[in-house]
């Protein structure tokens, strides 16, 4: 470890490979249940897409069912983030796949039977989508207890290899059984895929770390805000995943409708559109780590960016499959690239104590930027024309781009925030037993510090608060002392004094060679003074 608390990129190695993770038994274990709960869930959306428009082909009502899929996870996300960081996550995920495993039989029954009507798929659609918003955050967590840090990325890469996979075979059997048994068959195929998943996770004997914080889980979801909110890397990460998905929600809202104006269109030719999207991002993942050796993360994101716009733009104007073709799998290629760049910018940035929860907002901007997106591009489409709309999105992704290229992906890559434990226990004349029941508690640091000094000191001190905000403070000050004005003190709360000892096992690697330029203002050979203030 070097003494600035940051590490360097690992040289490329075999052990780095793309396929380097499938070495661990329960991370491969995990892919396969999961690729093939993908295939299910794939197979299941395109059969409620080409429901819907059975059911009602209208613009806006078929691009609901997009928005009923996604709009619960940005409801929910942080919730369930907040959960997945302090229960056991494995059991969290037994529990919500058996609840979807439920939900979806009796989806299949109703579409045997004929008695869905739009109202009661989109009902399904956001029950379902709810379970989705329970399990993501969970899902995404334990990525780095399966592999090491080292092969976090090609993991993370291949996750998303394994969805495109999924997209690659999902909707063509979906299309293939749509055509040939019935319009039920996908949805029973997801219903028997979430017994896979089930009994994957049932074999996986391993325990996830559960946190032992006593906050109630409203304040431990505004611990979580807190520390996005002040987390510069990951909040790059969110600005730039906001500008692209707003505008690439169009591309998979109105897909199925685009498909009923090509020639020869029906279930088959969107099956296979579908198909090769998936294609696309496969290549994409495979080839993925050639363009990253050359190009950084936010090359590569625009790279994306504007493949997806042309993409887009070819859609719009296609009327015969072969442009369609094009477009598909140019559109999968340049998502897998942007998603994938964006996903390890967002878990590179986060420490693991916080984890889920700041996995939950990314999760929120992308579900809630494709749900809104999907509702808004319904209605231009229904205002406009289905290739007007495609074509203004694709404007609006390169404007998007334009104007959040300043925002940096990939920042946290070089960033060790693993627990440095350098913080000495408090020394306290209290019980322990009785300063576990109170709170607030104030912590104040007093420093002395030369007039000359002074601009420095609190140009340091500034930038050493966002350690405070991330860890768990929900108030920050500085004053300085008006009968001694060498004498300044920093003062934060936080809302008990379990939460402030849990500070001390947050506190990174990285955070300590910036609190060690903030103490060496202080004129004292012992250095600042720090005080514990505790509410009765």
């Amino acid at each position: 470890m070097s003494s600035s608390g940051s590490i360097a990129k690992p040289a490329p190695a075999a052990s780095n490979s793309a396929w380097a993770p499938f070495k661990h038994r329960a991370f491969a274990l995990l892919w396969v249940a999961t690729l093939i709960s993908n295939v299910g869930t794939w197979m299941h959306d395109v059969g409620a897409g080409w429901l819907m428009t059975t059911l009602n082909s209208s613009p806006a009502v078929v691009s609901l069912v997009q928005a009923a899929t996604t709009l619960p996870v940005f409801i929910f996300a942080l919730y369930a983030g907040t959960l997945a960081d302090r229960l056991d996550k494995r059991k969290l995920l037994i529990t919500v796949n058996v609840v979807l495993l439920a939900l979806v039989s009796v989806l299949t029954v109703l579409v045997q039977l004929e008695l869905v009507t739009p109202t009661l798929l989109i009902l399904f659609t956001l029950a379902i989508g709810t379970g989705t918003a329970f399990m993501a955050p969970a899902w995404q967590a334990i990525v780095p207890t399966l592999v090491p840090r080292d092969a976090l990325q090609p993991a993370i890469a291949l996750n998303s290899m394994g969805i495109n996979i999924s997209r690659a075979i999902g909707p063509a059997l979906a299309g293939v059984l749509i055509a040939s048994v019935s319009l039920a068959a996908p949805f029973a195929v997801n219903a028997v895929s979430y017994l896979v998943i089930i009994g994957a996770l049932l074999f996986w004997k391993h325990e996830s770390a559960v946190s032992k914080t006593s906050q109630p889980v409203f304040n431990a979801m505004m611990t979580g805000m807190r520390h996005v909110a002040h987390n510069g890397p990951l909040k790059a990460t969110l600005i730039r995943s906001f500008a692209f998905f707003i505008f690439a929600s169009a591309y998979w809202a109105l897909l199925p409708l685009v498909v009923r104006t090509i020639e020869g269109g029906g279930a088959t030719l969107y099956g296979l559109l579908l198909t090769l999207i998936g294609a696309g991002a496969v290549v994409g993942a495979l080839t993925l780590p050639q363009f990253r050796a050359k190009l950084d993360a936010s090359t590569t994101a625009a790279g994306g960016t504007i493949g997806t716009a042309v993409a887009m733009a070819i859609l719009a104007t296609a009327t015969t499959p072969p442009l369609a073709y094009i477009a598909a799998l140019l559109g999968g290629f340049s998502w897998i690239a942007v998603l994938t760049t964006f996903n390890v910018s967002a878990q590179t940035a986060l420490p693991n104590w916080v984890r889920a929860r700041g996995l939950a907002v990314n999760l929120m901007v992308f579900f809630g930027s494709m749900a809104f997106g999907s509702a808004i591009w319904g209605q231009v489409a229904t205002a406009t024309s289905v290739s007007i709309t495609l074509l203004i999105a694709a404007g609006g992704l390169i404007v998007g781009l334009l104007l959040t290229r300043k925002f940096q992906l990939g920042q946290g890559e070089d960033l060790d925030l693993t627990p440095s434990m350098h913080w000495p226990a408090p020394q306290v004349a209290l019980e322990e037993d009785d300063l576990a029941s109170r709170g607030p508690v104030m912590v104040e640091v007093e420093y002395r510090i030369r007039p000359e000094d002074e601009a420095a000191f609190l140009s340091a001190i500034k930038e050493w608060s966002g350690e405070r905000w991330r860890d768990g403070a929900y108030d920050w000050r500085v004053f300085q002392s008006a009968e001694e004005p060498e004498l300044w003190v920093e003062a934060f709360m936080v809302s008990s004094w379990q939460e402030h000892l849990a500070q001390h096992e947050r506190v990174s690697q990285q955070d300590q060679d910036l609190q060690r330029t903030v103490s060496a203002f202080d004129t004292r050979e012992s250095g600042p003074v720090v005080r514990h203030l505790i509410a009765p």
